[in-house]
C-alpha cells in the first residue's frame, strides 16, 4: 500500500460546509487531541514524522517543542496561507475545498503549544479563499468548536483571518509576522527565531496550510497509520501541484517516494502530444531545475536533494522540448526582481542585474562573458542575502547554465534566441 496513489483530484461535495464535514468525521480528533496533554500531542506528531509542507520540510513536532514552556508571555500560532510560489497551488485548493480541516488542525496545534490565539494569514488576492476560511471559522464558533472551554475540555482557542497585501516576501515567516503586526513586510534578522520571539515579541509557531491539515488525521489514526505511506525519512503523503506542458495539470496527493515520472505520466497525463520532456522544476520556482535525464527518481525529500534540487513546496513545473531555457530563467528572474523587498543590496541589485543580463542574452545574444557575469552575480548573492529570496533567485540561473550552457552559447552565436527565429 505504501506505493499506491491514494488521492487524485477527488473531493467530497459540500465538505466546505460544517454539516457535511461533521457527517464525514470532521472534528472527531478534538475529542482525543484535546484530552491529551500538550506534550503528548507533540509526541504523537513527532512520532508520525510529519515534516513541514511549505518548503523547508522541517519536522513539525520538533518545531512545536521549541516553544518555551515557562514563558509568561502569550503564545501564538500562525497559519501561513500566503501561497505565492510560482507553480504552487495546493494550499489554494485546500482552503477552498476543505477549510474546516485547516481549522481543526489549528485547534490541535494551538493546544500543543499552549496558544489561545491563532491567525490565518491569507494572500490578499485570494478573496474567495478568505471568505471560505472565514466562513468555516464562523461555523466552528457557532458549533462550540472554537472559543472558551471547547467541548468542556478547558481548552480555549480563538482564530482570526488576516488578509495579506499580495507580497511574495510575506511568505517568508518573519516578513509575514511584520505584516501581521501592521508593519511593512520585510524579513527580520534571525536569531531570535519566531518560536522564541515572534508575533509581538512572543513565542510563535508558523505552519503551512497543508502541514496543519495533516494533524487531525494523525491524531485520529495514530503515527503508525501516517507512516504506512512514504519512506522512513519522508513519511506520509504530499499534495503535488503539477503545471506546465502536461495534458492534465492539477493537484494530486501521492505517497512520498512515488516515482516522479509516474506523477507526470500517469496522473498529469504526460507531456503534450508531439513533444518530449526537457526539464522539470520539482518544488516550485525557487529550486534548481532538473534535466529530463535526472527525473527518473522518487518524489521525496532525500531523493530530490540527491539529484541536486529540493522538494520544496512540491510545485512540479514541467517543460517540454519547445522551451528555451534562457527564456525560462529570464521569466523567473522577472518575478524575483519584481518581488524583492529591496532590504538588502545583494538581492535588490543582484536580481535586477541577473534579469538585465538574461534579457540581453535572450534578445541580442550578448557575449560569452555574460555567462560568466551571471555566475559571478550569483556568487555575490549566494549566502549573502538577508532572507532566502536571494537563494531562490539564483537557483534557475545556476542550474540552467550548468545543464544547458550550449543554449546560452547558441544565443550568442545567433544574436538572440535561436528558437524564436524558427518558423
Amino acid at each position: 500500500m505504501a506505493n499506491e496513489i491514494v488521492f487524485s483530484q477527488n473531493h467530497i461535495p459540500g465538505i466546505a460546509d460544517i454539516a457535511t464535514y461533521l457527517d464525514n468525521g470532521g472534528y472527531q480528533s478534538l475529542d482525543k487531541g484535546l484530552g491529551m496533554t500538550p506534550d503528548e500531542l507533540i509526541e504523537i506528531v513527532k512520532e508520525s514524522g510529519l515534516r513541514g509542507r511549505g518548503g523547508a520540510g522541517f519536522p513539525t513536532g520538533m518545531k512545536w517543542s521549541f516553544v518555551p514552556k515557562d514563558t509568561p508571555k502569550p503564545r501564538y500560532l500562525v497559519c501561513n496561507a500566503d501561497e505565492s510560489e510560482p507553480g504552487t497551488f495546493k494550499d489554494n485548493e485546500l482552503m477552498l475545498v476543505n477549510p474546516h480541516q485547516i481549522v481543526e488542525g489549528m485547534i490541535l496545534a494551538c493546544h500543543a503549544i499552549g496558544s489561545q490565539q491563532g491567525y490565518i494569514y491569507i494572500r490578499g488576492e485570494f478573496v474567495e479563499h478568505i471568505r471560505a476560511v472565514s466562513g468555516a471559522i464562523e461555523q466552528a464558533y457557532e458549533k462550540g468548536l472554537l472559543g472558551e472551554n471547547i467541548r468542556g475540555t478547558g481548552v480555549t482557542v480563538h482564530l482570526a483571518v488576516h488578509p495579506g497585501a499580495g507580497a511574495y516576501i510575506c511568505g517568508e515567516e518573519s516578513a509575514l509576522l511584520n505584516s501581521l503586526e501592521g508593519e511593512r513586510g520585510l524579513p527580520r534578522l534571525k536569531p531570535p527565531f519566531p518560536a522564541v520571539s515572534g508575533l509581538y515579541g512572543c513565542p510563535t509557531i508558523i505552519n503551512n496550510v497543508e502541514t496543519l491539515a495533516n494533524v487531525p488525521h494523525i491524531v485520529n489514526n495514530g503515527a503508525r497509520w501516517f507512516r504506512q505511506w512514504g519512506t522512513e525519512r519522508s513519511p506520509g503523503t504530499k499534495v503535488v501541484s503539477v503545471s506546465g506542458h502536461v495534458n492534465n495539470p492539477g493537484n494530486f496527493e501521492v505517497p512520498l517516494g512515488t516515482p516522479m515520472m509516474q506523477i507526470i505520466n500517469d496522473l498529469a497525463g504526460g507531456v503534450r502530444k508531439g513533444h518530449t520532456l526537457k526539464a522539470v522544476i520539482p518544488g516550485g520556482s525557487s529550486v534548481p531545475m532538473l534535466a529530463a535525464s535526472e527525473c527518473d527518481i522518487a518524489f521525496d525529500y532525500e531523493s530530490i536533494a540527491a539529484a541536486g534540487s529540493m522538494l520544496g513546496s512540491a510545485g512540479l513545473i514541467v517543460m517540454d522540448d519547445s522551451t528555451c531555457m534562457v527564456w525560462a530563467a529570464r521569466n523567473l528572474l522577472h518575478f524575483y526582481r519584481h518581488e524583492s523587498c529591496g532590504k538588502c543590496a545583494p538581492c535588490r541589485e543582484g536580481t535586477d542585474w541577473l534579469y538585465k543580463t538574461l534579457a540581453r542574452i535572450e534578445e541580442t545574444g550578448g557575449s560569452e562573458s555574460d555567462i560568466d557575469l551571471l555566475l559571478d552575480i550569483c556568487d555575490n548573492m549566494d549566502g549573502k542575502c538577508f532572507c532566502p529570496l536571494g537563494e531562490a533567485a539564483i537557483a534557475p540561473v545556476i542550474s540552467s547554465i550548468s545543464k544547458w550552457r550550449d543554449e546560452y552559447l547558441a544565443h550568442t552565436a545567433h544574436g538572440g534566441c535561436p528558437m524564436r527565429r524558427e518558423p
